[in-house]
């Protein structure tokens, strides 16, 4: 009697395993795909989260870890070096020039690409082959906790990128609310020398510009990155004048202002330095460099004041 009873018990649950395992496998095949909509205003379908992912931008690759998805990267482009992680990665080019081969053979089920870096031909000639192709775009500081929540939705890492993306924006809120009614300066964002360059209101910088409660001088410039020259700059006659350069060092070539002591910028020494890496890449670190463009803002700001009302 008991061994029939036993045999029982044992089917029973025999059956019950059954059945929470077809319901398993009828869960996953209803499972919902994953959709985003891109910087080009196109629908992105996954079936399931990406496990292999090529980032053809530095920040992308950044970002890709901040979403907890670092893991899931197999080959990036140069000068991808944050975090230290990222160097190991294999590369398949530049943001420049990708080489379509090369990301082909690793057989992504996603790639990041960038609008205004890559263009969008890479991207167009990769969707043609076949693969998926998320393409960004980030103009705001928005924007940037936005695209981190993106990537872990695309990646099936949404619980660690949102989490991130929460203590992200509390802090940018804390800037804004302490910035919110300071006295308005007008900043000549100098990203090069030769040829002089800077950057119009729509790019991102200017949005850290405008968080810290500057203007920039050439927010009215038609290209995203123009090209001007120093009469340009005179005629502008900024308040601070912030340079960028290539490293962790402040560019030589900022104190080449000083031939113009008439510049308001040059009689208040009013000529800083900020990073590039915290300040141009479209990655969470931008936080760092705003915190250094709203130090660099207060102290002009102050001096401007006190001269005002001396």
């Amino acid at each position: 009697m008991s061994d029939i009873f036993a045999g029982r018990c044992g089917k029973r649950w025999s059956v019950l395993a059954l059945m929470f395992w077809l319901g398993a496998i009828a869960g996953a095949a209803c499972a919902a795909p994953i959709e985003v909509t891109d910087a080009r205003g196109k629908l992105i379908t996954l079936n399931a989260p990406a496990e292999r992912i090529v980032a053809l931008a530095p920040h992308l690759v950044e970002n890709a870890y901040s979403a907890g998805a670092g893991g899931k990267l197999v080959a990036a482009v140069s000068y991808s070096d944050y975090p230290p992680a990222a160097q190991k990665l294999p590369e398949v080019g530049t943001y420049k020039t990708v080489s379509l081969e090369s990301v082909l053979a690793l057989k992504p089920d996603l790639v990041l690409a960038w609008s205004s870096g890559n263009g969008l031909t890479a991207a167009n000639q990769l969707e043609r082959l076949g693969i998926t192709v998320y393409v960004d775009e980030p103009r705001t500081l928005d924007d940037i906790a936005r695209e981190v929540r993106t990537i872990g939705l695309l990646a099936g890492t949404a619980q660690v990128a949102n989490k991130t993306a929460d203590a992200w924006l509390a802090r940018l809120q804390k800037l804004r609310e302490a910035h919110h009614s300071s006295k308005a300066v007008s900043v000549f964002y100098q990203v090069w020398n030769q040829p002089l360059q800077t950057l119009n209101g729509e790019h991102l910088v200017s949005d850290v510009i405008r968080l810290c409660g500057g203007r920039n001088a050439f927010a009215d410039a038609v290209s995203l990155a123009p090209k001007i020259n120093a009469e340009s700059v005179l005629g502008r006659n900024p308040d601070v004048i912030v340079a960028s350069g290539m490293g962790e060092e402040r560019p030589e070539w900022l104190d080449e202002w000083k031939q113009y002591p008439a510049l308001t910028a040059v009689a208040n020494n009013h000529l800083f330095f900020v990073p590039p890496d915290i300040i141009q890449r479209h990655t969470l670190r931008i936080l760092d460099g705003a915190e250094l463009m709203c130090q660099r803002l207060d102290q002009a700001r102050a001096q401007i004041t006190v001269s005002e009302h001396p």
